[in-house]
């Protein structure tokens, strides 16, 4: 099987965690279902039905982390566009604003290995990602939030099952794919968990949870894990999400 790699990164990001309202929290990379939109987003799939097209039937997704997370706070204006607030022709002469602060993640930079079953689809974002161009614009998280991408690639991955070994994971981990959580921890690492949406149906209603294990730094894990992908021009393994 071959899949397609390429890099995204950005200023800042936002993938606000589900739970939060009033001082949004920020995941610490793209859930699956945010990257079904950005994939929408490089195809130019409309965004009422792109999940039609893009679901855990027809893509297969694994990510890395490529830069130590970081985060900061961030106020942003947040304005009332539906009580009639706006009193002229622009968004000049607005006299409600609400301010929040965002937390955002500074410097963020993701590796994505996607593989698509339509080959129509899966021809068109290679050319796109060759030629450096997209149908609608890339954000991370929000639209303010503009993404830049770099093309790594189409490689040819190597399907990796259980030999009850220790394995160095490339990819973040889904918690369900590990054996017993049988993880070789290492001092100088900074393990985290979490827990993310992972599925939404057409209508954007999650349906689907997954726990997630992880580095920070985005070092390799060391974990025994029931399957795995080898990619050797890349010399890296990973986990699809």
């Amino acid at each position: 099987m071959k899949m397609i790699v390429f890099d995204i990164w950005g200023d800042y990001g936002h993938f606000k965690k589900i739970y939060t309202t009033t001082s949004p929290l920020s995941y610490d990379f793209p859930p699956k279902t945010s990257i079904y939109g950005m994939l929408g987003a490089f195809l130019g799939l409309d965004k009422e039905n792109y999940l039609r097209h893009i679901n855990k039937d027809t893509v297969k997704i694994a990510l890395k982390i490529k830069n130590p997370i970081q985060k900061t706070n961030i106020a942003l204006n947040l304005i009332d566009t539906k009580k009639g607030r706006v009193k002229g022709p622009g968004f000049n002469l607005i006299n409600g604003r609400t301010q929040i602060r965002f937390e955002m993640l500074k410097n963020p930079k993701y590796r994505l290995y996607v593989y698509l079953t339509d080959k129509e689809s899966y021809s068109k974002l290679k050319n796109l990602l060759e030629q450096h161009k997209t149908v609608y614009t890339i954000s991370l998280g929000l639209s303010e939030l503009i993404a830049n991408f770099g093309y790594v690639g189409e490689f040819e991955v190597e399907k990796k099952v259980s030999d009850n070994e220790y394995t160095p994971i490339n990819s973040v981990i889904r918690r369900d794919n590990l054996i017993n959580d049988d993880i070789n921890l290492e001092m100088d690492r900074e393990y985290l968990f979490s827990k993310i949406p992972n599925e939404m149906d057409e209508n954007r209603i999650t349906t689907e949870y997954i726990d997630i294990f992880y580095e920070r730094n985005g070092e390799p894990i060391s974990c025994k894990v029931k399957e795995y992908y080898h990619i050797p021009e890349l010399n890296e393994n990973i986990t699809f999400i």
